[in-house]
């Protein structure tokens, strides 16, 4: 078993003392950096009551700039995610292209692996976090580590930004 004591506790100090989105999604990247590792991690907010997401924080503003919102897509990726709240993952650039329209950029960037991790609060769906990689990255062994190290951070994170 791996001893991510360290990262969590440099997560705990982070978290702490941040302030806003930018820095509570800081801490969470960093923590995901330090356990699963990602080379694209973003987090989208969801406003189901005006059935858009935006873009909370991103690791690469050049290609995925936190700014606007765009429409939430009914698909099969919105049933898992969002009523089933189950991690989406797929670890090849077809899966992907079979749920998001972007998926040439992905491409582009060295990512053909997602997972998808539902962030619920109360009960209500408010966001998702975002972690891709290369093809094959997100194997079992690590999405239970993003739900062993990252769920209840994430949550965290959330809820910092929210202020």
């Amino acid at each position: 078993m791996n001893d991510y004591s360290q990262a969590i506790a440099q997560f705990d100090a982070a978290i702490a003392e941040a302030k806003g989105a930018d820095q509570a999604f800081g801490a969470l990247q960093a923590l995901v950096q330090a356990t699963v590792g990602a080379k694209l991690f973003t987090y989208m907010s969801v406003d189901m009551a005006n059935e858009v997401a935006r873009r909370a924080y991103t690791s690469d503003p050049a290609n995925y700039p936190a700014s606007g919102t765009k429409p939430i897509r009914y698909n099969s990726w919105f049933d898992i995610v969002h009523k089933e709240r189950r991690y989406f993952v797929a670890n090849t650039i077809e899966a992907i292209a079979e749920v998001f329209p972007d998926y040439e950029l992905i491409d582009s960037l060295g990512c053909q692996s997602v997972v998808n991790m539902p962030v619920v609060i109360g009960g209500e769906l408010v966001g998702t976090v975002n972690m891709l990689d290369v093809t094959g990255y997100y194997t079992p062994e690590r999405v239970q580590m993003i739900r062993d190290v990252i769920a209840v951070p994430a949550k965290l994170a959330a809820l910092v930004a929210a202020r």
